[in-house]
């Protein structure tokens, strides 16, 4: 991936600037939220995200970008739940949320809450929200701020997976995975 590349899609128009607050964001309320595609989400991803740059194959079922102008500032995917044993149509999990180190302050949570409620128009039968916070680097705040609750008892431990490398000894190989202790958070929308 060619860094100079994933910052040229950052900007979408260079040579054309909106009107209104300038070229650089001073608040959340001033950021547009819409879908995205998933190459644009992968790229900003990649750039942005500060554990998981890589999704794999991972198969979203819609994407989100926060914009000012025509600089993006936060990309966000959303897939059905990775445990099989939840409700695979009735939920979305959200699997990453990238935020630009430049991003006005409360960019994620007010990105939250656009999301849960553009979610809810267009997916109807999803009635609840999950997310995973990595317990190593992030403290909830996010969560908490755009209305979600913690998952009662929820924690799961640091787990990895191991590869076989032909030389009958395992090896810990690359994950698009969270590999650190986990929060659950949930946002009911009924």
């Amino acid at each position: 991936m060619n860094r100079n590349r994933a910052d040229s899609d950052r900007v979408a128009h260079p040579l054309f600037q909106e009107g209104g607050g300038g070229s650089t964001p001073t608040s959340a309320l001033d950021l547009v939220f819409s879908t995205c595609g998933r190459d644009v989400f992968a790229r900003l991803n990649l750039l942005w995200h500060s554990r998981l740059p890589l999704i794999g194959a991972s198969h979203g079922r819609v994407y989100y970008i926060a914009e000012h102008g025509c600089t993006a500032y936060a990309v966000a995917m959303w897939s059905n739940p990775v445990a099989r044993l939840l409700p695979q149509r009735e939920w979305l999990e959200l699997r990453r949320l990238a935020i630009a180190s430049d991003a006005p302050k409360n960019t994620a949570s007010r990105m939250l809450g656009w999301m849960a409620r553009d979610v809810k128009q267009r997916f109807p039968g999803v009635v609840r929200l999950i997310s995973y916070q990595d317990c190593e680097v992030h403290t909830g705040g996010i969560y908490k701020a755009a209305g979600w609750q913690q998952a009662t008892g929820y924690v799961s431990r640091a787990r990895g997976w191991a590869k076989e490398n032909g030389g009958g000894r395992d090896r810990i190989g690359r994950t698009n995975q969270a590999v650190a202790p986990r929060m659950r958070w949930e946002k009911q929308l009924m």
